[in-house]
């Protein structure tokens, strides 16, 4: 049995789960309190992160290298285009979201109001938190520009680009910190993502002591 140690609030997580639900196999998911730093979770990744991923008789951390793994060894179906440009073009998006998009939005709202209290770090930071407010609109409108031009973000196919971005707003859907009606582009590419047989898990997470938002689950926003 594949074993993936997550944390269901985080977007690295989940899109992991996503391209493994989408390649359809089959995993046990571990609970994981990273934070608490135990000496079991070091072992598997001295980094002390999860993503962490039992596969092969291999245990692979970091959600780049674990989904670069996977799209090597079930390439069906791919979630990486044929043209190089094209693949580049799909791995300067998941960056984006995975660097660029975390730091300005995910790390401000996402883990100010809900990691915090959950690994008893302190209160949220205020300027932090109006700061992410902020950053999502520019990158709701940059997503939306994407789209006029592609059918998904990085092109013609679904690929990495739409479950990393995915991810990240799903986690932020989660506290309804994302405006829905700022982008209609972005938001119908949202419903059909979340449609998918992969995001039926994701959809179903519930955080003790933080309830989703009332339209998380709901297909139709």
């Amino acid at each position: 049995m594949i074993q993936l140690y997550h944390f269901a609030l985080s977007p690295f997580c989940r899109k992991v789960r996503l391209v493994l639900a989408e390649k359809k196999l089959e995993v046990e998911l571990v609970d994981e309190r990273y934070w608490e730093q135990g000496s079991e979770f070091l072992r598997r990744n001295p980094a002390g992160k999860v993503p962490v991923l039992r596969i092969d008789g291999l245990t692979l951390a970091e959600s780049g290298a674990i989904c670069e793994y996977l799209e090597e060894t079930r390439p069906e179906p791919t979630l990486m285009p044929e043209g190089a440009a094209e693949r580049a073009e799909v791995r300067r998006l998941v960056a984006w979201f995975d660097d660029k998009f975390h730091q300005e939005v995910t790390s401000k709202l996402v883990y100010e109001r809900i990691h915090k209290k959950l690994t008893r770090a302190g209160y949220p930071d205020g300027a932090n938190v109006k700061q992410g407010v902020r950053a999502i609109k520019f990158h709701l409108d940059y997503m939306g520009w994407l789209l006029d031009r592609n059918r998904w973000l990085a092109g013609s196919s679904l690929s990495m680009a739409d479950f990393a971005a995915a991810a990240h707003l799903s986690c932020l859907d989660y506290s309804s910190d994302v405006d829905w009606n700022r982008n209609e582009a972005v938001s119908t590419w949202y419903a059909k993502i979340k449609s998918r047989p992969a995001f039926r898990s994701i959809l179903a997470d519930v955080v003790p002591g933080f309830r989703p938002a009332k339209h998380y689950a709901d297909l139709d926003f």
